[in-house]
């Protein structure tokens, strides 16, 4: 239920430690039900770039600040984060229609992955390389960037919002978070927990624009010349946008875009296992994750087994209708598995061509699709659906299998479900992705692995690879 007092509530921009309520804003809308949840503001031109602005009086202080305060400044942060989980939990789960299992699982990811950072904040070093000439010392430093722009999705608010903003804070830089128009105050309150845990004024500002304004927004915040790194966690059709604004301005990017993620099951997988893990990729937050399983590879020899199987999993656990972000996104899976289906492939599950009433707005049955065929004749082969749809192929040996994954423009995951350890890891070496996920889904992303795609998937690494993505070498050197 929403409450009176909460429609008439202004989602604020976050700039320089303050709320700020800008004279333009828009409404934010429940997905679930439809109705106005409350308004947010949103920023022009100017407001941006006077966010830009703050973070970069800022950075003169934070870059200075001992590892050992950021430390415990991330740790409480986490303290906050958990104690305030009910809160930011409601705010996803109004703002995107996710399922309270869901926001839970974005809540527990983000304080692991804040206490991970916590520990890296130490671990900056630099090098003293032996210089060929015996007079000369070498010292490489690792500094700062400066101001980071950071734009983050809605489909995984904290999951993907706050490594948006964490390892840049904790390598000495401050940022500047672009939230989503869809799940504006999930992006408020990421900002909010580290005001809470007392991070200086400018270090991190939070702000939104009107969907009318994005392009003229985020084409000044790349061009601004305070703004020294761009990450960007989307779509590859904005990414590749992102990517030509940023390289017209000659300034790094990291993009982690789209998938089109295929799980195959070879003949000596257990396929009870291989069945429940699919579908739970395929259909986990109604499908709206990059990581999503998008194709199923099943070996002829046990297809109808798998099928069963899989047909069990999908009455059991995902039998329910799921909420979408919108109506269009139910519309796009919709008509894909409309014209599949036309080009002779069949349904497995779902009775999305019955028009129930219940299932109106943005309401929609999973679905996977059998017979889909490699090729430009069904567009579903090719397009990422960030729904609740699936297709099924079947193949007949490991090369054929292998060929298909890889054919699609993204690289970001992918999953084998077999016996034998060492065909996995030689099948996985053959899959052009950016992970592969031996017996478990396509879905996994955790702090301690690095995380990114290859190919329209993007390029750059959040995760493991520490706080060097977020950091520039300085070589010193001087005659003894």
């Amino acid at each position: 239920m929403i409450l009176q007092d909460e429609l008439h509530y202004i989602v604020p921009q976050l700039i320089n430690g303050k709320d700020v309520i800008t004279p333009k804003s828009f409404q934010v809308v429940a997905p679930k039900t439809g109705n106005l949840l409350y308004k947010c503001s949103c920023v022009s031109v100017p407001e941006a770039l006077s966010a830009v602005d703050a973070a970069q009086a800022a950075f003169r202080l934070w870059r200075g600040v001992p590892p050992s305060q950021k430390r415990d400044l991330f740790l409480n942060a986490a303290a906050i984060l958990k104690r305030r989980r009910s809160e930011l939990e409601g705010y996803m789960c109004q703002e995107t229609g996710a399922t309270d299992g869901w926001a839970s699982f974005n809540i527990t990811t983000a304080v692991d992955g804040l206490r991970d950072v916590a520990g890296r904040t130490a671990c900056v070093g630099g090098m003293l390389p032996i210089s060929n000439d015996q007079g000369t010392m070498a010292v490489v430093l690792k500094e700062p960037l400066g101001v980071k722009l950071g734009i983050a999705p809605w489909n995984a608010p904290y999951i993907l919002g706050f490594p948006a903003v964490t390892y840049a804070l904790a390598a000495g830089s401050t940022v500047i978070l672009k939230a989503a128009e869809l799940s504006p105050r999930c992006s408020w309150a990421i900002g909010d927990v580290f005001r809470d845990a007392r991070l200086p004024a400018g270090v991190l500002n939070v702000i939104v624009h009107h969907a009318s304004d994005a392009a003229s927004v985020t084409q000044a915040l790349i061009e601004a010349p305070q703004i020294k790194k761009v990450n960007f966690t989307g779509s590859t059709a904005v990414g590749k946008i992102i990517g030509q604004l940023a390289a017209a301005n000659v300034k790094p990017v990291l993009l982690e875009l789209g998938g089109k993620a295929s799980a195959i099951v070879c003949e000596d997988a257990d396929l009870a296992l291989a069945a429940a893990e699919t579908a739970r990729g395929a259909f986990l937050n109604s499908g709206h994750i990059c990581m999503s399983t998008e194709r199923i590879l099943v070996h002829k020899s046990v297809s109808e087994h798998f099928l069963a199987a899989f047909k069990d999993v999908m009455n059991t656990t995902f039998s329910q209708p799921c909420t979408l972000i919108s109506r269009g996104a139910v519309l796009k899976n919709q008509q894909l598995l409309q014209q599949a289906t036309k080009e002779g492939a069949r349904l497995l599950y779902s009775n999305f061509q019955d028009g129930d009433d219940e299932l109106a707005g943005a309401q929609m049955r999973p679905c996977a699709v059998l017979g889909v065929q490699p090729g430009k004749s069904m567009d579903i082969y090719y397009t990422e659906s960030f729904g609740p749809s699936v297709s099924i192929l079947e193949f007949e040996d490991d090369d054929d299998e292998l060929k298909v994954a890889n054919d699609t423009t993204y690289g970001l995951t992918s999953a084998i479900f077999t016996s034998d350890p060492a065909r996995g890891l030689r099948m996985a070496r053959g899959i052009e992705s950016g992970a592969v996920h031996i017996n478990s889904m396509t879905v996994h992303d955790e702090p301690c692995l690095p995380h990114g795609g290859v190919k329209s998937s993007g390029y750059g690494r959040f995760g493991s690879t520490g706080l060097d993505e977020w950091l520039w070498t300085k070589t010193v050197t001087f005659k003894k």
